[in-house]
């Protein structure tokens, strides 16, 4: 079934320009979230306020999302700071929105404070359950920013409300998970993180002389990059203060570009921080090592990424982050400050550097110490390549979401003790199957080559597999057939030449002859063939017979059972014991055993490794020696079978 869902972001369109006062990580990860879902199936509304005249109300944005202007308030910019007065009409209008579509939403997603307050209005009146991101909570800001923070007081109060009543809170990172314990007494088994991600379709590593020739910068010149929102919490002033001592005390020239503004041209007028910058730089005599390029486009990002030597990113608090993931994503080591996000993304002295944040002095001295060793800036580079790709990928990241989507609407869908008892059931099955494939492969890891030696010894010798099974294996027996039989997919030999044997051939009114199967060994087996004969519950009389069969007439056996039937010592040549104290899980087993006995097969013939010489000493689980036969006994052509023999 195809879930739909409603991302609230009351202030941060996936639409807007990045680099601005209020238009950063958020804008970002509501549209990959958005744009990631769809492609996973899921149906993607976005609702944000309509804070421009010239916007529709709804939008077609890509395939599966639609953006929602809402009007809620004046159809102009407004800080996110004054909002809280329209989330009333904001609620107002997706009550309405809701009831006129034809298909309830499954979930709400809400992003901030302000878009959990609208979607736990929406549970109350419609029931539709919500999880929340905070992407910044607001007892961390105010601790922080104190008197610069211009949120009201009721934040706390709204948020403590929300914490309480959704049905599950994303945390971006473990220092956001702490916080949310130990400011708002969050339940910790009602909080999932999930970080943010990046997108490597947009985001790669640039050779660094063409990225720095694109932008017009000398090649041979150290870079070093600050991109990012220009408001003081994000401490732009500590890397400015960090050139001074850059070239005071460790005596080294570079050229510091800051990325960002309210405008595409750097205007103080236009983004204040610039102003305040500027006379930050004059003061430390580095005013002409600083260039401010002001606002650019997410296309342009990874051409500034990858002209830089190191980027650094130090902000009093960071709840998580999404630069760092994209400078490391081109290749860009990071040196950051030692807070929220940043300090779980960036991996100190492995993907760069953490420092304290407000502390210039420290700044200054890593990126010395990169510039000073350039082989550990490779390093770094390579490992920060890597770390970004193995877990932070959007793709990954949604991933999580869905997963999380599903479970929060699985428990709304079942009474909580039904629930525990079906999921102690599913916990339980699973359990059993992965206790059972371990205890097999310890058993059989080293020994499944051998079988597999085995058999491709016989086959490069001009032999053929002939494969049985009692009643309740025949399947197995058929699977193993065609997997031998078949051309591996990407291989250059042919299929290999396997004949299962059916003992349901000879079945008259029913009932199958005790020699059903030992007759079809008679007549088609050459003492240069193998059988494998498969019985995992009980050895029945007819497959007993073929394996006595197989021996009269000198083919190897490998038999493949559950717990050891003693006579099977003297009937396999290789016994393959599988352990069968968990029954409900022997079928999987099975299948996953012959299918790697298959592909091992496969392989060493695809790669030349077994010969026409005599098979390799093997030590099997329980390998019982075959009695000694004299060359002329091993060698005899078989007899001719009568019609009157194959009757039953």
């Amino acid at each position: 079934m195809i879930r739909q869902i409603g991302l609230i972001s009351e202030h941060a369109s996936p639409l807007s320009l990045l680099g601005g006062v209020d238009c950063g990580g958020q804008n970002l990860y509501v549209g990959q979230v958005a744009k990631a879902l769809a492609a996973m199936g899921y149906e993607v509304d976005v609702f944000t306020r309509r804070d421009s005249d010239i916007l529709p109300e709804t939008a077609e944005w890509v395939n599966g999302v639609r953006i929602i202007h809402v009007p809620a308030g004046p159809p102009t910019f407004v800080r996110k700071e004054d909002l809280l007065p329209f989330m009333k009409p904001f609620t107002d209008y997706m009550l309405q929105f809701c009831r006129c579509q034809r298909r309830a939403y499954d979930l709400f997603h809400a992003n901030f404070w302000m878009s959990g307050l609208v979607a736990a209005e929406l549970k109350k009146a419609l029931g539709t359950p919500f999880v929340i991101t905070f992407h910044a909570l607001g007892r961390v800001r105010r601790q922080f920013q104190r008197q610069a923070d211009e949120f009201p007081d009721v934040r706390f109060e709204i948020e403590d409300r929300l914490v309480s009543e959704a049905d599950h809170i994303i945390a971006e990172a473990p220092q956001d998970e702490e916080d949310l314990i130990r400011l708002y007494n969050a339940d910790p088994s009602n909080i999932t993180v999930v970080p943010c991600g990046f997108d490597p379709s947009e985001l790669w590593p640039i050779s660094k002389t063409l990225a720095r020739i694109s932008l017009g910068l000398p090649p041979e010149e150290h870079v070093v990059l600050h991109l990012g929102r220009l408001v003081p919490r994000k401490g732009t002033d500590t890397v400015v203060r960090a050139f001074g001592r850059l070239s005071r005390e460790h005596g080294m020239t570079a050229r510091l570009l800051i990325v960002g503004g309210d405008s595409d041209d750097p205007d103080p007028e236009l983004t204040p921080e610039i102003g305040r910058l500027v006379h930050i730089a004059l003061d430390e005599g580095v005013a002409d090592r600083v260039t401010f390029v002001g606002r650019r486009g997410r296309d342009q990002l990874k051409y500034y990424y990858s002209a830089a030597d190191v980027f650094v990113t130090t902000p009093w608090y960071e709840p998580f982050g999404i630069t760092p993931l994209e400078a490391m994503a081109c290749g860009t080591p990071v040196v950051g400050s030692n807070v929220g996000g940043i300090k779980f993304t960036v991996r100190d002295g492995e993907t760069g550097y953490l420092v304290p944040p407000n502390d210039p002095d420290a700044l200054a001295e890593k990126i010395a110490h990169l510039y000073a060793h350039p082989k550990l800036l490779s390093v770094l580079s390579r490992q920060a390549i890597q770390r970004v790709n193995d877990l932070f990928t959007w793709s990954k990241v949604t991933k999580g979401l869905g997963a999380l989507y599903d479970r929060v609407l699985n428990e709304k869908q079942l009474p909580s003790t039904y629930r525990a008892d079906q999921l102690a059931v599913v916990d339980g099955g699973f359990d059993a199957a992965v206790d059972h494939l371990q205890e097999t492969r310890r058993r059989l890891r080293l020994h499944l080559p051998e079988a597999a030696h085995l058999l491709g010894d016989a086959i490069s010798r001009g032999g053929k597999i002939l494969v049985c099974g009692d009643a309740e294996r025949l399947e197995s027996a058929q699977r193993l057939t065609t997997d031998l039989l078949r051309t591996p997919v990407g291989g250059s030999r042919a299929g290999l030449p396997a004949m299962l044997l059916r003992a349901d051939t000879f079945a008259t009114d029913g009932t199958v002859p005790v020699d059903a199967l030992s007759k079809q060994i008679d007549l088609f087996a050459r003492p240069e063939d193998v059988l494998i004969g498969i019985a995992l519950t009980t050895l029945s009389p007819t497959l007993v017979n073929a394996l006595d069969a197989a021996n009269r007439r000198g083919l190897h056996t490998i038999a493949i059972v559950g717990e050891e039937p003693a006579e099977v010592r003297r009937l396999g040549r290789m016994v393959l014991t599988v352990p069968s104290q968990h029954q409900s899980a022997l079928d999987a087993t099975c299948h996953i055993l012959l299918r790697t006995l298959s592909a091992l097969v496969h392989q060493g013939l695809e790669s030349g490794h077994y010969t026409s010489g005599a098979t390799a000493s093997l030590h099997s689980i329980q390998e019982t020696p075959r009695q000694a036969q004299t060359p002329t006994t091993r060698r005899r052509t078989p007899r001719a079978v009568t019609r009157k023999e194959l009757k039953p």
